[in-house]
């Protein structure tokens, strides 16, 4: 659909050609999602990513507070480095493995991943689809988005995670032998090929280094995320041709389709009436402002998904912050599109990924049922996120 929006503007808007819908075109933040899905496809490989999963479970020694914390911290790191989609579809089956170790219902925990992975995103350039279009956009560094979004993300995620504990207590009760045998599992016994792992895990390291580097050694992130992508098919044994099979082709052919579509909206003067809305509403009242893009981006993201929304919303922040150098702009729009992705299940990829392997595990996720949970999950962070903003930046 989005590749035939595309073909539709291109065609019938008459002053968009089809040089500026290639120019519109964002292969920046294409090349970043390119190389970090072949890396994490590769030591995917390993089994280092079950290894994680079982070691926090048995970090919480099978405690259901604990066990809440400990996933939603592993994900949140996880979704930090490797991006939130990546993370839940990594994380989500081993879920069902240690539920059924604990003889627990497993959709608490993965209620529980999905939104930390969401707020947990926010935090990193790379954490979450909405960042890297911003981040592209704006200029802005890895070390910006964890300067200036993970501190609150941190504050948000401990107050939501809490929260969601006290929600599914009742469903989290763990008898005693099902947590001696969680602590009896061998952990390491999930790393399928060491000698693999010895080989690319050490890239996928040095990548994530060069990410907070690179401001400093003049490298784009994209241009990183592809280096360390040849590296690591240059040492695994994996044939190429397989690594290039797994590449998420849907996704980047989809965001294709979106720079197409949102480049026919600027060059028609679409964004700039959006723009010209929201300073009329806000009477160019900066928190206001502020306060305006959090919610819309929240809000609007969260009933359309919030890549498109974020993809649409960049031009318009362009616009209303001007040349005034103001980031808060950026990170608004970032905290508001990120945890408007827990709105409902479409809101988000890792969300629907996360619910077509709740389907084919026998537990599907219903759209109702995700958004009772979502909904006032998305309300609170969204006004601590707010909070946060407004409290951080005002001048």
């Amino acid at each position: 659909m989005a590749l035939l929006g595309a073909a539709v503007v291109v065609f019938f808007v008459g002053d968009y050609s089809q040089e500026l819908a290639i120019e519109s075109v964002e292969f920046a933040t294409l090349g970043l999602l390119a190389g970090m899905m072949i890396l994490v496809y590769i030591t995917q490989q390993t089994g280092v990513y079950d290894y994680v999963a079982v070691k926090a479970g048995q970090i919480s020694r099978g405690r259901p507070f604990l066990l809440v914390v400990m996933m939603s911290a592993t994900v949140t790191i996880l979704s930090g480095f490797l991006d939130n989609l990546t993370t839940i579809l990594l994380i989500v089956p081993i879920t069902f493995l240690l539920a059924d170790t604990l003889d627990i219902s497993p959709m608490p925990l993965i209620m529980v991943e999905i939104m930390a992975a969401n707020i947990g995103g926010a935090a990193t350039l790379i954490g979450d689809p909405p960042n890297i279009l911003i981040g592209d956009a704006a200029n802005l560094s890895f070390n910006d988005f964890l300067v200036n979004n993970a501190p609150g993300v941190i504050g948000i995620l401990s107050v939501v995670t809490v929260g969601l504990y006290f929600v599914f207590r009742k469903q989290l009760q763990v008898e005693e032998k099902n947590r001696k045998y969680v602590m009896e599992l061998d952990a390491k016994a999930s790393i399928s090929d060491v000698t693999e792992l010895k080989r690319t895990l050490p890239v996928l390291g040095g990548t994530i280094i060069l990410f907070f580097l690179h401001q400093y050694i003049h490298i784009e992130p994209a241009t990183i995320a592809l280096s360390g992508a040849a590296v690591c098919m240059m040492v695994t044994r994996i044939p190429i041709e397989r690594v290039l099979e797994n590449i998420e082709w849907t996704t980047l052919f989809f965001f294709i389709g979106l720079f197409v579509m949102v480049g026919a909206l600027e060059a028609t003067g679409a964004i700039d009436h959006i723009a010209d809305g929201i300073k009329a509403v806000t009477d160019g009242n900066r928190n206001a402002e502020l306060v305006s893009i959090i919610w819309v981006s929240s809000v609007v993201g969260g009933i359309i998904d919030n890549i498109p929304l974020t993809t649409a919303m960049i031009p318009v922040v362009e616009q209303i912050k001007g040349d005034s150098g103001d980031n808060a702009y950026w990170w608004a729009l970032s905290l508001g599109a990120c945890f408007g992705g827990n709105l409902t299940l479409v809101s988000a990829a890792a969300n629907i990924a996360a619910a077509g392997l709740a389907d084919r595990a026998g537990q599907p996720i219903s759209f109702f049922g995700f958004m009772k949970i979502g909904l006032p999950v998305t309300i609170v962070s969204t006004i601590l996120a707010t909070a946060y903003i407004l409290l951080r930046y005002s001048v």
